[in-house]
């Protein structure tokens, strides 16, 4: 079994198109959504993420410049993801397919790497394991 993140990036299309969609009713499609994968036993995490409450700090320069906002433009926006632990890359790519409110957006599916990729005498990779092994994670 593998991690798998599926990102999701709307654009100002998918938007807008579910723009005067009731919000119960998101919530419902969603939901509906979520509970299948928690009856298929895959999923592990999902959350949404609030572009008011968000800032960037931005490394590209000399100092760190930090700015209101996840991004400039709406089609580099992150709006949320899935974690999912699933047996393959298609299972992983076949639940973002029947992701509901997707049209006019796109689904990042990326393999979350394990400690155990890690070359594992390091030092700093020895204490996340044994801080991961003491909080359940592994």
């Amino acid at each position: 079994m593998s991690k798998y993140m599926l990102i999701m990036r709307p654009t100002d299309e998918a938007f807008a198109n579910f723009a005067d969609v009731d919000f119960d009713e998101i919530v419902s499609t969603i939901g509906k959504y979520n509970d299948e994968l928690i009856r298929a036993g895959v999923l592990l995490a999902a959350e949404g993420l609030d572009p008011e409450e968000s800032v960037v700090v931005d490394f590209t320069g000399e100092a760190p410049v930090v700015s209101d906002g996840p991004y400039g433009e709406t089609k580099e926006l992150f709006s949320g993801y899935y974690i999912l632990e699933v047996s393959s890359r298609q299972e992983a790519v076949e639940w973002a397919k029947r992701m509901p409110y997707t049209a006019h957006s796109k689904i990042e599916v990326r393999r979350v790497t394990r400690i155990d990729e890690l070359p594992q005498d390091n030092p700093w990779v020895q204490n996340e394991r044994t801080w991961r092994e003491s909080t359940g994670q592994l």
